[in-house]
């Protein structure tokens, strides 16, 4: 019984542990989001892989996510939006291509090579995710699937 107790005990601090990682952000990985989002608030960051970073902030009352390569490189931002705020070429193609679709989630992605509105739809057991350029061109589309939803949540 003690045995299991001490098992316990080290399980739990192990799993606070890695749940608390703090990450050493490389410099130019800071400086780099500094300047590209000086108003940034509550930031929050988490590394996506060997050579990419993520910024979790808010901003001007919205909530963001940044990515940055090691070399302090932008790489991509998204920032949820609201209905209202999807371009009619956009819902046209969302109304005709995913009729009886549902939206769960909208937000846009811009990278260097521009913006695209993404969306994770759902109709009944189904759900993909879909991005679509401003003049509601289908750029991609996937089926969503448990294992990618566990693995962002990482």
């Amino acid at each position: 019984m003690k045995n299991l107790l001490v098992l316990l005990v080290l399980a739990s601090t192990i799993g606070f542990t890695a749940c608390g990682q703090k990450y050493n952000v490389p410099a130019k990985v800071k400086s780099s989001f500094t300047q590209k989002f000086p108003e940034a608030k509550r930031v929050k960051w988490d590394k996506e892989n060997d050579n990419e970073w993520e910024a979790e902030f808010k901003m001007k009352g919205k909530e963001y996510s940044a990515n940055f390569d090691n070399n302090g490189n932008w790489k991509e931002t998204e920032y949820e939006i609201k209905k209202y705020q999807i371009p009619e070429a956009v819902q046209s193609t969302l109304d005709k291509d995913f009729n009886g679709f549902k939206i769960e989630e909208s937000e846009i992605s811009e990278t260097t090579d521009g913006k695209v509105y993404e969306f994770e739809l759902e109709k009944g057991d189904k759900e993909i995710e879909v991005a679509i350029s401003i003049n509601g061109k289908i750029i991609k589309q996937e089926e969503a699937n448990e294992e990618n939803e566990e693995n962002d949540n990482d």
